[in-house]
């Protein structure tokens, strides 16, 4: 396997776009959720867009591929949701470990695929194991009447993402991507939980990415942290990446992505959506515009890795690949060594 590391001191590498928009167009039925297996599931199946890495595999194999073909030097599994606390909305809490093998299994595949259909041996894509933010919060009470009150514990977070990512290490990943993070503690938890896996089973640790969410035009993540603080609680696990994505098309993610890249002593990353969402909800822009405007960001050295989130496709992979190609990625910055971050404790390292 290729150093990653030597890669991005090399050129920009890109991460792929949307899975959930990539799915949609296949315009599934609630049969196509549920497969044989599931076909008599007390709850609606239809939307779990991860349980088709049980039921219908070659549909998430042939959109990395597409993914692959377009440019994609990272593609990410299809987990956003495999672990227990959100399966628990489909009453499918003890699928999490093998939808998470099964799923790194799958874009295992696809990139062995890829491989073999190539002549030239330069082009050798990662795979990342999407670890998603949860659907609930650490930081803030779903009771409004009730601030102190939350619906999950640290703990229990942390035991969801351990089993996540014993998941998705044994079926064969080379990265672990915590992504769309909005809340900070959520993220924690998640870091905490990858340091005690590797610790568990004494190996040398993957690198891992990290990209959170800027939710509106303050600045700040759902959880009020701004950019800079968010980065601050995280650096101690020494991602190999931070960045951002989602929430915000590449135009209004531009200031963020360049203070980012002013703080960050790792390397960078951003995927942002194809545009803001329409009245529909759906997203219009054009592949050559995000392209135009990641384009800028990589001109400015502000970027390592750039891809797309919610609405992008292929095509905008294609087209972000193309535009970013010749240019040379974001210099890592010299800090002084009393600057950099320390490694964490072992009991205070999340």
């Amino acid at each position: 396997m290729t150093d990653i590391n030597k890669l991005l001191e090399k050129r920009i590498l890109i991460i792929d776009g949307a899975m959930g928009t990539m799915i949609q167009r296949y315009k599934l039925a609630e049969e196509d959720y549920r497969g044989e297996r599931f076909k008599d599931w007390p709850s609606d199946l239809k939307g779990n867009n991860d349980l088709l890495c049980l039921t219908n595999p070659e549909i998430i194999k042939e959109i990395h591929k597409e993914y692959l073909e377009a440019g994609a030097d990272i593609i990410e599994t299809n987990t956003f949701n495999s672990q227990r606390v959100s399966l628990a909305d489909y009453q499918m809490q003890d699928l999490a470990f093998e939808l998470n093998f099964a799923a790194a299994k799958i874009a295992r595949e696809a990139v062995k695929e890829f491989n073999a259909s190539q002549k030239s041996s330069e082009h050798r894509p990662f795979v990342a194991g999407a670890i998603g933010p949860m659907n609930k919060t650490l930081s803030l009470s779903p009771d409004v009447n009730n601030p102190g009150f939350r619906s999950l514990t640290f703990d229990e977070a942390m035991g969801a993402y351990y089993e996540q990512v014993k998941g998705l290490v044994e079926g064969g990943v080379d990265l672990l991507l915590i992504e769309t993070i909005f809340d900070t503690l959520n993220a924690k938890a998640a870091i905490f939980a990858i340091k005690k896996y590797f610790r568990d089973i004494n190996q040398q640790p993957l690198p891992v990415m990290i990209s959170g969410t800027i939710t509106d035009a303050s600045g700040r993540t759902l959880s009020g942290q701004t950019l800079e603080e968010f980065y601050t609680s995280v650096m101690h696990a020494r991602p190999l990446s931070i960045g951002l994505n989602c929430a915000l098309g590449a135009k209004e993610m531009r200031p963020h992505i360049e203070e980012l890249s002013s703080i960050a002593a790792c390397y960078t990353s951003a995927y942002p959506n194809a545009g803001l969402p329409n009245a529909m909800g759906e997203y219009d822009e054009h592949p050559a515009d995000t392209a135009h405007f990641i384009e800028e960001w990589a001109k400015e050295g502000f970027v390592n890795i750039v891809g797309g989130c919610c609405g992008t496709t292929p095509d905008h992979i294609k087209h972000i690949a193309e535009a970013v190609r010749k240019l040379s990625p974001r210099k890592l910055p010299i800090i002084e060594k009393e600057h950099q971050p320390q490694e964490a404790s072992e009991s205070i390292d999340a």
